[in-house]
């Protein structure tokens, strides 16, 4: 075996085991993206603790198939971007407030699906996933709910105490 053919095992290899530790794998077509777009990207991607990277389609086709997974065959085309992230909305997210922040990044950036939870995900499902908000955000929401009755009743109790006193 040649140099070159083990090299790409283990390149797969490498995506295998990234897709297996993501919960959430991102495809991101994109076109004309400058190098500061993208290293300003790489970094907020990081700090959501993503990963964005850039691999040939035939070896994430390989490690998707060796995975058992055949639904991404028409996405990996083209210029694609992956980005790998510990959660299920958080890559979606960036995505999608970066293509808001920067309108230039709007026709640049464009999702083409998603592998969440170990299943395929369409671009208007990316789309759907990115406008969910974070896990803390949504606790926090729980959490004001369920907190709200009882300080609604603790001030009930204090303005019936003041005006008997």
């Amino acid at each position: 075996m040649s140099d070159n053919f083990e090299a790409k095992k283990v390149v797969v290899e490498e995506i295998k085991e990234k897709i297996n530790a993501s919960k959430s794998v991102v495809l991101v077509h994109y076109e004309r993206v400058t190098v500061a777009e993208s290293t300003d990207l790489r970094r907020k991607f990081q700090a959501a603790s993503c990963e964005y990277k850039v691999y040939k389609n035939t070896l994430v086709r390989k490690a998707f198939e060796e995975l058992g997974v055949d639904k991404f065959h028409d996405d990996l085309n083209g210029a694609t971007a992956f980005v790998f992230c510990p959660d299920e909305t958080s890559g979606c997210s960036i995505l999608a407030k970066a293509a808001k922040d920067t309108p230039a990044l709007s026709d640049k950036l464009v999702p083409k699906s998603a592998y969440v939870n170990g299943a395929y995900v369409d671009a208007e499902g990316v789309k759907k996933l990115a406008a969910i908000p974070s896990r803390e955000v949504l606790i926090a929401k729980m959490l004001g709910c369920l907190q709200a009755p009882i300080a609604n009743f603790a001030y009930v109790l204090k303005a019936i105490a003041d005006q008997k006193s």
